[in-house]
């Protein structure tokens, strides 16, 4: 059954049908270029590190950079991510805005608590976050899971919203046939969860080549998940569906998808711009699910327009 399913899961579940990375590919304006690996690793941006608890009981890891007065930008990951999903889009930001990148709550080097992994949960974090940083009032950028966290926080705290970038998004995962066959898979997971497995799950979310050292990154970032985390986030984002109430959402929004995304399709980005009231989509070509890692100086130049409108 699972064979049916779109490339994503076709990739994932026979190793080697994945893209190839960058370290042989041409340089490309818009993509991220080979030359250009080893700073795309983040060094040149010198982010600062930090860690702070929060009142919803979770320690959260995050690195920020910019100015401290200036616009605040929170950057939230995908399923399994952490902050180093970023990598490539942190230098090219401009420091006039004060961006965090955040490791949430089972990822990265934050904590991993038993309970909870639901986009409520998540979005309280954020809320939490926003406040033990005395933040008003925040630009939220979500990738993947965390577009859809960044969704529930715009509608559960709408006050604390002041635009949204929503990437690989969609209205919602409930229902989605990627998912559910991907949730097949991640039920037998058991620890220490295969690198191999890891491995294929991150290449196949990419379309556009990207470098080597940055999806073994992120390898190295999703392996530190025990199985629990990768089960109770999924199942987590397959049982919310707040899709009905979209249009609530009164912030600019932002919508940046790939053509060729393997986890939602053009038509489900689409709807997704239909329900947000206003919203700009942006449809890239040749990109896959991970726009801000495939196309990262586009990124970060359309949304530092959409920045700087507000």
């Amino acid at each position: 059954m699972l064979r049916a399913l779109r490339p994503l899961l076709a990739v994932l579940l026979f190793a080697g049908c994945g893209p190839d990375v960058a370290s042989d590919a041409a340089p490309d304006l818009v993509s991220a270029p080979a030359s250009l690996e080893a700073s795309d690793r983040g060094g040149g941006a010198n982010p600062r590190e930090g860690s702070v608890r929060l009142s919803t009981g979770v320690t959260l890891r995050y690195v920020e950079q910019g100015r401290q007065d200036g616009p605040v930008v929170v950057l939230l990951h995908g399923y399994t991510d952490s902050h180093h999903t970023w990598d490539l889009d942190l230098q090219r930001f401009s420091r006039d805005f004060h961006i965090y990148a955040l490791d949430q709550r089972g990822h990265g080097d934050s904590s991993r608590p038993a309970c909870c992994y639901t986009q409520q949960a998540f979005a309280k974090d954020v809320v939490a976050f926003l406040d033990a940083k005395r933040v008003s009032r925040a630009v939220l950028v979500g990738h993947s899971m965390g577009s859809f966290i960044a969704q529930q926080v715009a509608l559960d705290f709408p006050n604390r919203v002041k635009g949204l970038v929503l990437v690989g998004s969609a209205p919602t995962v409930a229902g989605n046939e990627v998912a559910l066959g991907l949730k097949e898979v991640v039920d037998t997971l058991t620890d220490p969860v295969d690198p191999a497995f890891i491995h294929e799950f991150q290449a196949s979310t990419f379309h556009a080549p990207v470098p080597e050292s940055y999806l073994n990154t992120l390898v190295s970032e999703s392996s530190k998940l025990p199985a629990r985390v990768w089960q109770d986030a999924l199942d987590g984002l397959i049982a919310e569906d707040h899709s009905s109430r979209l249009g609530r959402i009164r912030v600019p929004t932002l919508i940046i998808g790939g053509d060729h995304d393997g986890f939602f399709s053009v038509d489900e980005q689409r709807a997704l711009a239909r329900a947000i009231r206003g919203s700009k989509y942006l449809l890239y070509p040749e990109t896959g699910h991970a726009p801000h890692a495939e196309r990262p100086q586009r990124f970060v130049n359309d949304v530092h327009h959409f920045l700087e409108r507000l």
